[in-house]
């Protein structure tokens, strides 16, 4: 196991204020538990799920500003972060079936319909959690989702990491890869993205690339009777070439989609783009409201 890396104390205060202004729940994951975090008290609860290798903090920047107006539930999905790993063999269904018992005890059955945002595999785990909520959501929010059975167009430049034991090649393989994947502009990628990558990548036990490499969302969209909004970085690698194709196929089966897709942002594109981002999410809420 590579070394700890120890970052930099203004770092790790910064990612302590937002963590310690939420509560820690947990809801059972096989012989273990799913773990939550949930900030804010507005009347309706906004879920978040994480990308692949990826905890709550993958919405660092976004939670503040969501926790204003609604009551934030922060997964770390099964496998990922401080939750057990589920039940093997797993699949996207008997994860989702895992996340909606979670949400079922959760929030309150009287409460307005919820909000669900998916980040990449969050978004690709999202198709079929929406379609278990039913009526109990509002809104399905896909972000940089894979899962819609698209051409996925080849990454070169990632590089392992867990085999090295020096403290800056470590940081080094992780801005590389953040460059190469997750942000469209290198210059972007600051401490506390890498602190997050260092923290979040080593923590990940699910196999999370192989539920990502099927069409669950796709052949979940049909289910799912809630609003469907899609927001994605104009430069996200992980569509490179296909994001007019993702969002067409997303409007045959939604014609009522809200798209946006953010200038100069990549596949993190609520981390790198938070303030845009942040504002289009809001706003495409709002409208599922009405």
């Amino acid at each position: 196991m590579p070394p700890t890396i120890e970052p930099d104390e203004q770092t790790v205060q910064r990612y302590r204020a937002v963590e310690s202004l939420s509560e820690r729940l947990t809801t059972p994951c096989g012989h273990g538990h799913m773990v939550w975090r949930r900030w804010g008290s507005g009347p309706r609860t906004i879920v978040l799920q994480h990308g692949g290798h990826g905890t709550w903090s993958h919405w660092f920047r976004n939670i503040p500003a969501l926790a204003e107006r609604y009551t934030v539930l922060a997964a770390d999905l099964p496998g990922c972060g401080e939750s057990d790993n589920p039940p093997e063999p797993y699949d996207g269904h008997s994860l989702a079936d895992i996340v909606v018992a979670g949400l079922d005890r959760l929030v309150d059955s009287s409460s307005p319909p919820m909000h669900l945002v998916g980040f990449s595999f969050g978004g690709v785990l999202g198709g079929p959690v929406a379609a278990r909520l039913g009526q109990k959501l509002a809104s399905l929010t896909l972000v940089g989702s894979a899962g819609l059975g698209l051409p996925r167009p080849e990454r070169h430049g990632m590089k392992s990491w867990r085999r090295l034991t020096d403290n800056t090649e470590i940081l080094s393989a992780h801005r590389q890869n953040l460059g190469v994947l997750m942000f469209a502009n290198p210059s972007t990628i600051d401490d506390m993205s890498l602190y997050l990558q260092n923290r979040n990548t080593r923590a990940c036990r699910l196999r999370s690339t192989n539920v990502s490499r099927t069409s669950i969302l796709r052949d979940s969209l049909m289910d799912i009777s809630a609003g469907l909004n899609g927001i994605w970085g104009e430069r996200d690698i992980v569509v490179e070439g296909y994001l007019k194709n993702a969002e067409k196929l997303l409007r045959g089966m939604h014609p009522e989609l809200a798209f946006e897709a953010i200038p100069d942002a990549g596949h993190w594109v609520a981390y790198e783009a938070a303030d845009r981002f942040n504002a289009t999410l809001l706003k495409m809420l709002s409208a599922r409201e009405t």
